[in-house]
C-alpha cells in the first residue's frame, strides 16, 4: 500500500468519540467547586478535602509505567473497560460517602485504575487512525481535557449551589457507565499475552514518583529547606522535603539502571527508553514538561487571583476562565492543519515564543479588574499558543515511536502531565507566597503606622493569599492594631499580593522562553505517512 493511499484512507471517528468521552470522565473535576459542601456534610477540613483529591494524582503517577505494560498484556480495550468502570464505581462511593476516609479510598482506587486507562487511550488512538487523520485525532484527544474542565466547572459549580455536590459525582459515574457500554463498539486490538512485566522495576519507579509527588504537595506547608511550624516532622530546624527528593533520585537511578540492564539483555523493560533515545525525542519531552509546568501554574494562579483579589465565587470563576480554556480547545483541534506545511520545531518554537510574550504581557497589564480587554486578549493568545504546543508534542512523540511502544508513549505523556503539573502548582505557589511574605514584611517594617509591637504579633511565616476580609479578621483577632493600622495593612497587602502574582507570571514567562531552546531541537520535518498501531493490525489492513 502506497504512502498516499494510507493518508487518504479515512476510518470511522467512533473510537475518537469514545476516547474523548473517557477523557472527559477522567478530567471531570468536581472538587474545586465542591469543597464547601463536602466539608459541611462530612465534617472535615478543606485541607483534608484537598489531600483526598491529590490521592488520585499520587496513585496515577506512581503506577503509570506499570499500567502501560499491564495494558499491553491484557489488551487496550479490556484495560479501557476496567479503567472506566472502576472510577465510575468510586465516584458513586464518593457520592454516598458519610465519612472523610472514604474520599481517600475512592480517589486512590480511581488513580490506580487511571494508570491503565491513559495508556489504553493512546493505544486505541494509535491503532484506529493513520496519517493526517491520526494527527487530527490527537488534537481532538488533547482538546478533550480543556473541554472537560470547562464542562465540569460549569456543571459542578451549578450543582454545588443548587441540588448539592454529590450529584456531580453521580454524573461522573453515569459517564463512566456510558463509556463502559460504548467500549463494546471498539475494534479489538490484539493483546501482547506473552509480555513479561517487570514488577521490581515497577516498585522502584512507583516509589520514586510517590516521593517526588508527596514532596511537591507538602513543600509549601512543611518548608523547602527550613521546617515551618506546620511541619509534623523535621530534622532539627531543617525540613524533610529535600530528603524526599534525594531518596526519589536514588530510586529513579536504580530504576534506570535496571531498565538499561534489561534492555541490554534483550529482556522487556518496564518502559522502553528507546522512545527518548534520539535528541529530538528528548527535546520533545522537555518541551512537553516545561509547557505543562507553565500551563498548570497559570491555570492555578488565575482562579487564585480571581477568588482572592476580586472575590469571585465558583460559578463566576468558571465563566471567567472560559475564554482561556476555549482557546486551548480550538488550538488543540486546529494545529494538525499546520503539520503538512511547517516542521514541528518551527511550530513549537513560535508557539513557545508566543506563550512567553503573552505571559510577559499579562504580568504588566493584570490589575484589580479581570474584565479589562488587555487581560482577556492576553489569555486568549496564551491559550492558543499553549494548545498548539500540547497537541504538537504528543503527536511528535507518538509518531516517532515504534508501534509496539504506543502504550509507553501514553505512560510518558501521563507521567509528564502529572509530575510537571504538580511541580508547576507547588513551585508557582511557593514562589508567589514567598514574594508576598517578603513584600508584606518589608511594607510593615517601613511603615510609620505599624509599631514594632504590632509587627512582632503578625506571623509572617504563615502569610498566604488571604482575602481582604480574612486579613482584617486576623489582624482584629490577633493584634492590638487600630482601625487605621488595619486599613493601612489591607491597602499594603492588596498591592503586595498583586505584585507577587505579576512577578510570578513574569518568571513563568521566562521559563516558557527557556523552552524555545529544546523546541529548536525537535524534529525538523513531519512524516507524511505515520504507521502507528500493532504490526498484526497493519498486516491485516495491507
Amino acid at each position: 500500500m502506497s504512502a498516499g493511499s494510507v493518508v487518504e484512507t479515512r476510518s470511522s471517528w467512533l473510537p475518537l468519540i469514545v476516547v474523548m468521552l473517557a477523557q472527559v470522565q477522567l478530567a471531570f473535576n468536581a472538587w474545586n467547586v465542591s469543597i464547601t459542601g463536602i466539608t459541611e456534610d462530612l465534617g472535615i477540613s478543606p485541607t483534608t478535602v484537598g489531600l483526598a483529591n491529590t490521592a488520585s494524582t499520587f496513585a496515577v503517577s506512581a503506577f503509570l509505567l506499570l499500567g502501560a505494560k499491564i495494558t499491553a498484556k491484557i489488551g487496550p480495550v479490556l484495560a479501557f473497560r476496567i479503567g472506566v468502570i472502576i472510577p465510575a464505581l468510586a465516584a458513586m462511593l464518593i457520592a454516598t460517602a458519610q465519612d472523610g476516609s472514604v474520599l481517600f479510598i475512592a480517589q486512590s482506587i480511581t488513580g490506580a485504575s487511571n494508570a491503565i486507562t491513559l495508556p489504553a487511550l493512546t493505544i486505541i488512538i494509535a491503532a484506529s487512525f493513520r496519517g493526517k487523520q491520526q494527527a487530527s485525532a490527537i488534537g481532538y484527544f488533547a482538546a478533550s481535557i480543556p473541554l472537560a474542565q470547562v464542562v465540569s466547572l460549569l456543571i459542578a459549580g451549578q450543582f454545588a449551589s443548587t441540588i448539592g455536590w454529590r450529584w456531580s459525582f453521580v454524573l461522573v459515574a453515569s459517564i463512566g457507565l456510558l463509556n463502559f457500554a460504548l467500549s463494546f463498539l471498539l475494534k479489538p486490538v490484539p493483546p501482547q499475552k506473552n509480555l513479561i512485566v517487570d514488577w521490581t522495576g515497577g516498585v522502584l519507579a512507583a516509589t520514586s514518583i510517590i516521593l517526588i509527588s508527596f514532596g511537591m504537595s507538602v513543600m509549601n506547608d512543611w518548608g523547602l529547606l527550613t521546617a515551618t511550624g506546620n511541619a509534623p516532622i523535621s530534622i532539627g530546624e531543617f525540613s524533610v522535603v529535600p530528603f524526599f527528593f534525594v531518596a526519589a533520585v536514588i530510586f529513579a537511578q536504580l530504576f534506570l539502571s535496571r531498565t538499561r540492564k534489561r534492555m541490554a539483555e534483550q529482556r522487556v523493560p518496564l518502559v522502553n527508553l528507546d522512545i527518548v533515545r534520539e535528541p529530538g525525542e528528548r527535546a520533545t519531552v522537555w518541551v512537553m514538561g516545561l509547557m505543562l509546568f507553565v500551563g498548570t501554574a497559570v491555570s492555578f494562579l488565575m482562579p487564585l487571583y480571581m477568588q482572592v483579589v476580586q472575590g469571585f465565587v465558583g460559578i463566576q470563576v468558571s465563566f471567567a476562565v472560559i475564554p482561556y480554556t476555549i482557546s486551548i480547545f480550538i488550538a488543540n483541534t486546529l494545529v494538525a492543519r499546520l503539520y503538512g506545511r511547517f516542521a514541528p520545531r518551527s511550530i513549537a518554537s513560535v508557539s513557545m515564543t508566543v506563550v512567553a510574550l503573552a505571559l510577559v504581557w499579562l504580568s504588566f497589564t493584570i490589575a484589580n479588574d479581570w474584565g479589562q480587554a488587555s487581560v482577556v486578549l492576553g489569555l486568549i493568545v496564551l491559550g492558543l499558543a499553549q494548545g498548539c504546543v500540547v497537541a504538537l508534542v504528543f503527536n511528535s512523540l507518538l509518531t516517532s515511536a515504534p508501534a509496539e511502544n504506543a502504550g509507553d508513549v501514553g505512560a510518558i505523556r501521563g507521567l509528564t502531565h502529572n509530575l510537571s503539573g504538580s511541580a508547576g502548582i507547588a513551585v508557582a505557589s511557593a514562589f508567589a507566597v514567598g514574594l508576598l511574605t517578603s513584600s508584606a514584611y518589608a511594607a510593615a517594617n517601613d511603615s510609620e503606622v505599624f509599631t514594632p509591637e504590632i509587627v512582632q504579633q503578625i506571623n509572617f511565616d504563615n502569610v498566604n493569599f488571604f482575602t481582604n476580609a480574612q486579613l482584617e479578621q486576623v489582624l482584629t483577632e490577633r493584634t492590638d492594631a487600630t482601625e487605621a493600622e488595619i486599613a493601612y495593612a489591607v491597602e499594603q497587602f492588596t498591592e503586595s499580593r498583586l505584585n507577587a502574582l505579576r512577578t510570578t507570571m513574569l518568571v513563568l514567562g521566562g521559563l516558557a522562553a527557556l523552552a524555545i531552546v529544546p523546541a529548536r531541537r525537535m524534529p525538523g520535518f513531519q512524516k507524511e505517512d505515520l504507521f502507528v498501531g500493532y504490526p498484526e493490525d497493519q498486516e491485516r489492513k495491507d
